[in-house]
């Protein structure tokens, strides 16, 4: 099962991915992604609402 999920980028704080993450998962999960606001690879972690 999965759950789709936010990403967030630590540097400016935008909700720039939505990704899927399986359900058995209890660590949150944290990637480098390319912001398109900060226009850079930056460190994106799991948002939860």
């Amino acid at each position: 099962m999965h759950e789709y999920i936010t990403m967030v980028c630590k540097e400016c704080s935008n909700r720039n991915y939505r990704t899927p993450k399986k359900t058995q998962q209890t660590e949150k999960l944290e990637l480098r992604k390319f912001c398109r606001f900060c226009r850079k690879h930056t460190e994106h972690k799991e948002y939860k609402k």
